[in-house]
């Protein structure tokens, strides 16, 4: 029987783990917490837990090795954790490396936009296009690009870092340390401090008195009743990533963008927003560009760390 590829996809609040094969089905799943304030060598710990019993999974059938899907920035082609500012201890730290002692198996690491983008391009929305963008809207905003046939990887495996682009100068400050970010603006993070912050001064708004309790369904849920205040922030979170989208039509020429992440799963609430917006700011070659959902939803990560994993070491185990 065919080997099998573990693949990983580590986030700030949870590590997904599964068996893929070369198709990018997912065959074995598990989830766990990350111990993001705990350090590197607890993250890693974790990691190659999963790795473990994913790999034990397989049965008789032989692992090729593990396909690392990780926020950056990250030095991808040397395996490097460079300045992950969700995961402390991922300055500078040999993760890769690390991990392969840990889990005994070879690691290949990707940035965690790029693996998504991979996984939608070889297996889902994107299957078949030549030129795509992939953009994941959760706690923070990422993504990916394939252009001209080629997934853009860029200087240390380091493009498509799409959520630092400033849209804002000396705008709100982004976990990143600068001002005025995409990210800062327009992820699910930043959607949900304006509703708890602007629901405090609104007590004809059902989200009145909820604050810090506030959460991002909650909001959407309320828009769906009418609710005014809930209509103004997800229509103004639609407009921001629209004008966001309409930069990446110019900088990348895609023949569609695909949304992810936790925000995708109100797309039904954003999307005419999100068009509106994106049209109205784009060039006029541009405007017909469609916006689709990620076909895989939250396993496009692990099906893009898949396909990475037997790009690196092939079908049986052999670094390439």
């Amino acid at each position: 029987m065919p080997n099998l590829a573990v693949a990983l996809d580590l986030g700030g609040t949870q590590i997904r783990g599964a068996l893929v094969d070369e198709a990018g089905a997912i065959l074995a799943r598990q989830v766990r917490r990350t111990p993001a304030r705990e350090g590197a060598d607890a993250v890693v710990a974790a990691l190659a837990q999963v790795s473990r019993d994913a790999a034990a999974a397989a049965g008789t059938r032989p692992v090729v090795g593990i396909g690392l899907s990780a926020p950056g920035p990250l030095d991808a082609e040397k395996g490097i954790a460079l300045a992950t500012p969700t995961i402390a201890g991922f300055t500078d730290f040999p993760l890769a490396r690390n991990l392969e002692a840990a889990a005994g198996l070879p690691v290949a690491l990707e940035n965690d936009g790029i693996a998504a983008a991979i996984g939608e391009w070889r297996f889902g929305a994107g299957r078949g296009k030549s030129h795509m963008v992939y953009v994941t809207v959760s706690t923070g905003i990422g993504g990916g690009a394939v252009v001209d046939g080629h997934v853009l990887r860029g200087r240390k495996g380091m493009a498509t870092h799409i959520g630092h682009m400033t849209v804002m100068h000396g705008g709100e400050l982004c976990v990143c340390g600068n001002h005025g970010c995409f990210e800062a603006y327009a992820s699910g993070t930043a959607f949900l401090a304006r509703a708890r912050r602007l629901s405090m001064h609104r007590p004809d708004s059902a989200l009145s008195g909820l604050n810090e309790a506030l959460t991002g369904p909650e909001v959407f849920a309320a828009a769906r009743d009418g609710d005014e205040l809930a209509c103004e922030l997800v229509a103004e979170e639609a407009t921001m990533l629209g004008l966001g989208f309409a930069n990446l039509l110019h900088l990348y020429s895609p023949e569609l963008i695909v949304v992810g992440g936790g925000m995708s799963s109100e797309f039904n609430a954003l999307e005419a927003g999100i068009l509106r917006a994106m049209r109205g700011a784009a060039l006029a070659p541009f405007r017909d560009v469609p916006v689709v959902t990620a076909a895989l939803g939250d396993n496009s990560g692990l099906s893009g760390a898949g396909a990475i994993a037997y790009q690196a070491f092939g079908t049986n185990g052999t670094r390439r």
